[in-house]
């Protein structure tokens, strides 16, 4: 009988953070140094904005940050969510500032409920910048807030700016964590400082991290892994961390579900595995792929899937000329190179205007399914 999937130290897809967070070394140094900053204190040295694909463990991090900053009790931290937040009164009512605001200001401020509202305009970044400062001087705040693209543009612009304002003159921090495009559509909500914020673009992991995020769990539960099998997973896998963690399910269930022993994984648990792990990895694809089809992307991405070089990254321009000639029929040229970003697609994660892709080899998926123009034109 094979042993409940729960047991499993890898739970890819579940949102829990994975068995150990490999390859993110520098951005949790960073964090920490952050951290340590508010618990004497200061204010922050800035915002911290995470970026990149789906997949690429920005809801990881920001789970180890959350209890990170909560270990010793020092710091109030706060998980949001953008799209949890439709109003301004939301995020003042998720975050209990109800009544630091009538301190500041009782006659610009209603409850009803658990609702809360403010009445007036142009006051209300001040009012909340207040709220949080006065907040944060009581005890340390951190708030984390994930898919901080989907923030509506008013909220966005009143919370981001507020929040700055507040950080300035206490021991506050706002870590921001979203798609690829997350700092256009910060830009577009004209807030001010997200130029100026720590900005750490989260991509695929180097071979020897994803090794570690395979080889660490398996060792700590007992199970060993030979170099060539362990190999094999990395170079598959494409250090893509999603796809890490499905293999590391997969081995782990061959060598526990088969009796309850101990390993080693060996190149044939591999390949008994490899099948597990390419179901799931088929899905994802498809579920890519259903998505580029119903945003008539597919045109586009396969053009530009075929314009990228065997190895290294495609130049702004080429990507540009490769949509261009897609002829796809659908979204404008600009338009579909916005959306294939916000869909990770591929990404500008260097800090140049060169594109990587989001995995590899949905690349090569794409390029086998889609239709060709040619082939297209050979139909009609």
């Amino acid at each position: 009988m094979a042993v409940p999937t729960e047991l499993s130290p890898f739970q890819p897809g579940t949102g829990r953070p994975p068995p150990y967070l490999a390859g993110r070394e520098g951005e949790q140094t960073l964090f920490r140094r952050y951290f340590d900053t508010l618990r004497r204190g200061r204010s922050a040295p800035g915002e911290i904005l995470l970026y990149g694909p789906r997949g690429n463990g920005k809801t990881a991090l920001l789970r180890w940050a959350k209890r990170e900053a909560a270990a010793d009790g020092a710091l109030d931290a706060h998980w949001l969510v953008g799209s949890e937040i439709p109003s301004p009164g939301d995020f003042v009512a998720r975050l209990g500032l109800g009544s630091w605001l009538r301190k500041i200001a009782p006659e610009s401020v209603s409850v009803a409920g658990v609702g809360v509202s403010l009445r007036g305009g142009g006051d209300r970044p001040l009012l909340l910048a207040e709220a949080l400062e006065a907040r944060a001087k009581s005890k340390p705040l951190l708030i984390l807030l994930d898919e901080a693209h989907t923030l509506q543009p008013e909220v966005g612009q009143w919370l981001l700016n507020a929040a700055q304002a507040a950080g300035s003159e206490a021991p506050f921090l706002l870590v921001l964590a979203g798609t690829p495009d997350l700092r256009a559509r910060l830009s577009e909500m004209e807030a001010s400082f997200w130029n100026r914020a720590e900005q750490l673009p989260l991509g695929r992991l180097d071979e020897g991290a994803a090794g570690e995020a395979i080889r660490r769990p398996l060792v700590e539960d007992g199970i060993g892994v030979e170099e060539e099998a362990l190999a094999r997973i990395v170079r598959e896998s494409h250090g893509y961390p999603f796809f890490v963690q499905l293999w590391g399910r997969a081995a782990w269930r061959r060598v526990r579900g088969a009796g309850g022993g101990a390993g080693p994984v060996t190149m044939a648990v591999v390949e008994e595995a490899a099948g597990e792990f390419e179901i799931r990895r088929n899905r994802y694809y498809s579920d890519r792929y259903r998505e580029l089809e119903k945003r008539e992307l597919l045109p586009a991405a396969r053009a530009v899937a075929a314009a990228f070089p065997e190895e290294g990254l495609l130049s702004h321009a080429a990507f540009r000329r490769a949509i261009a000639r897609s002829g796809g029929g659908g979204p404008g040229e600009a338009e579909a190179a916005e959306a294939l970003e916000h869909l990770g697609f591929v990404w500008q994660a260097k800090g140049t205007l060169s594109w990587e892709p989001g995995i590899p080899s949905l690349l090569d998926c794409i390029l086998e399914n889609a239709p060709s123009p040619d082939a297209g034109a050979a139909r009609e």
